[in-house]
């Protein structure tokens, strides 16, 4: 490597420093804790059970406009369980609301570290109970200017029964109503015991002298809860969207202001995420007329980083004595495939990174090549560990043209640094003069001075892509491999440091990271040869293994196996490989790479200005 191949290979290692330290799952130091109104709250239920200090709320100024004009009936609270395949959902009376909503499929991350075995401390659970009571609540404004939350209205179940069981392609149905005079609000929720989607039917009958501005909202309030250990990772991808006129739109509460975003027109959906799981509601039929409204807040708490989001669909009221408007209501998995199922463009939840705003080139790389290879093995191999390391031979024969050349310019490189250093101590007191051999040397032997890094930056797309697909992908989540790697989503932790180490601000050691280090050492002692870059040799991997400490294992097993893979290619093309020789080209000018041309056009363009410089003198 020369040294224009050094600089472009340590402006790689530094993007990949300025995307880490954005991305990195270092928590930010304690700040007094600003919540806002209901949104800043904590979900004791689905997390590990710790003393916790209570969060005061701020109250509403005006608290006479959210009492129902109802009234509030204290009746007593009745809770109706459904038993999906999928999932165990709990329905309350108090507001017609979705309570709990268990996923039997995923785990909290303490299931193993508690020897409560029952279905609540192990499933996880989506509904931020710390609300009082649920969510998917209806909310308007009465003609007298009064806030109305259904929240607050105590309905009554069509169910006889408290408790349900449904399969296979069973569907149960559940209608709750309130009634005064002869004003009606009905919910009826319609679940399926194949489908983490259930559908929700709202009737309103004779609510046209109440209903004001001809509009309702259905909405989802304080988000979803937060199932992760390292909650600073998932606050990192919680977001809220929606998706209008063709595109998502999406706000990312990351600083402690509050962030909005008021939406009226055509709405698909909008949804509610963190890293793995998320919130959908999609109107059937989408009104011109409607529109969505976002909101989320961001708060340093002593459990931890947390941000909080809340979405409404703006509903057209068409004042009739009768309307009745359905919704799709999701409740699951960021699973590409699930969400793609039910069109409307879900499958955008999904995120695939955006790193550098190459949004327009990873998301196409992961979504049609890399997520569907994953899957694709993972039918015929059941480790996901496994699935990794196969997935990587591929990659590694895909970008194999790509790599062979680069390794074919480093060798060329390394063969011609005897002829460099002679020059250097030739003319050790004429600097331009050694640059000027030097290039006469490259132009000699046809040698590309980018020819060993131009090859790795046209790899950085399809390694970003899967940099961001393995760090966001619920496949591999909670996914044991080997030995101590027991969850490929979260670092391989070997222990635990008794500090932070400064900068890097992280206190774990991880087997995988340590050896991709190893790896990338191995690599750089092969390549460097140049003795003024030997720190080189030590300065990067050390820098490398210390920032992919805190990554998942899955990310680390990935790298790690493709270094590996890399030293036996280098090796090949160093020991075995014949056809790499430093001989002179017969026509130099015509096998100079274009870096090679512009190097000599500027050189040229160098004399001519010291030329006229002294004819002036």
């Amino acid at each position: 490597m020369d040294k224009q191949s050094t600089i472009a290979f340590i402006l790689i290692g530094l993007i990949l420093v300025v995307w880490l330290y954005f991305n990195s799952p270092t928590p930010e130091p304690p700040k007094p804790a600003q919540p806002d109104s209901t949104l800043v709250k904590k979900d004791t239920a689905a997390e590990k059970p710790v003393v916790q200090k209570k969060v005061e709320e701020k109250k509403p100024e005006k608290v006479e406009q959210e009492v129902s004009p109802f009234g509030i009936e204290n009746a007593k609270e009745q809770v109706i369980t459904i038993e999906t395949d999928l999932a165990r959902i709990e329905l309350t009376n108090k507001g017609a609301r979705i309570r709990r909503y268990f996923l039997k499929k995923y785990k909290t991350w303490y299931h193993n570290e508690v020897k409560d075995t029952s279905f609540y401390t192990q499933d996880v659970q989506l509904v931020n109970t710390q609300k009082e009571g649920g969510d998917f609540n209806i909310i308007f404004v009465t003609k007298e200017g009064r806030l109305v939350n259904t929240a607050q209205l105590d309905f009554t179940a069509s169910a006889q029964n408290y408790y349900y069981r449904i399969s296979g392609k069973d569907s149960l149905a559940i209608e709750y109503t309130f009634t005064t005079g002869n004003k009606s609000i009905k919910k009826d929720f319609v679940f399926y015991a194949d489908n983490y989607a259930s559908k929700v039917n709202v009737k309103l009958d004779n609510m046209e002298d109440l209903i004001s501005s001809y509009r309702y909202d259905v909405v989802w309030s304080d988000g979803i809860n937060f199932v992760e250990k390292n909650s600073v990772d998932e606050a990192t991808h919680a977001n809220a969207s929606v998706f209008a006129g063709g595109e998502q739109t999406i706000i990312d509460a990351k600083k402690d202001e509050k962030v909005t975003k008021d939406i009226n027109g055509k709405v698909e959906w909008i949804a509610i995420r963190d890293k793995y799981f998320a919130m959908v509601i999609s109107p059937d039929n989408p009104s011109d007329e409607g529109g969505a409204y976002l909101e989320g807040t961001h708060a340093q708490l002593p459990e931890g980083v947390r941000e909080y989001y809340s979405a409404s669909l703006k509903v057209r009221f068409k004042g009739e004595s009768h309307q009745e408007d359905s919704f799709l209501l999701y409740l699951g998995p960021i699973d590409y495939d699930i969400l793609k199922s039910y069109g409307r463009e879900m499958q955008n939840v999904f995120e695939f990174g955006s790193f550098l705003g190459l949004k327009f080139l990873i998301r196409p790389l992961s979504e049609f090549i890399l997520l569907p290879l994953l899957l694709f093995i993972h039918k015929f191999v059941p480790n996901y560990g496994l699935v990794i390391i196969i997935f990587t031979i591929i990659i590694k024969f895909a970008l194999h043209p790509l790599n062979r050349q680069s390794l074919k310019s480093m060798k060329k490189m390394q063969m011609l640094q005897p002829k460099i250093t002679e020059l250097k101590q030739k003319f050790k007191d004429d600097t331009q003069k050694v640059q000027q051999e030097t290039m006469k040397l490259y132009s000699k032997y046809g040698i590309n001075p980018m020819g060993g890094c131009l090859p790795m930056v046209l790899q950085m797309p399809i390694l970003i892509a899967l940099w961001s697909l393995l760090n966001v992908a619920i496949d591999i989540r909670q996914q044991p491999f080997v030995f101590w790697i027991n969850n490929l989503s979260a670092p391989d932790v070997l222990f635990r440091l008794p500090f932070k180490i400064p900068l890097f601000g992280i206190d774990v050691v991880s087997g995988l990271a340590v050896l991709m280090g190893v790896t990338m050492f191995i690599q750089q002692k092969m390549s460097v040869k140049d003795p003024s870059q030997k720190a080189m040799v030590y300065v990067m991997p050390v820098m490398f293994t210390l920032m992919f400490m805190g990554l998942p294992s899955g990310l680390n097993l990935y790298y790690f196996m493709f270094n590996l893979f890399s030293i036996a290619q280098q090796w090949y093309v160093n020991h075995k490989h014949g056809d790499v020789e430093l001989v002179p080209v017969a026509n130099p000018k015509k096998k100079q790479g274009f870096m090679a041309r512009m190097m000599e056009a500027a050189e040229k363009q160098s004399q001519a200005q010291k030329k006229g410089g002294s004819k002036r003198k």
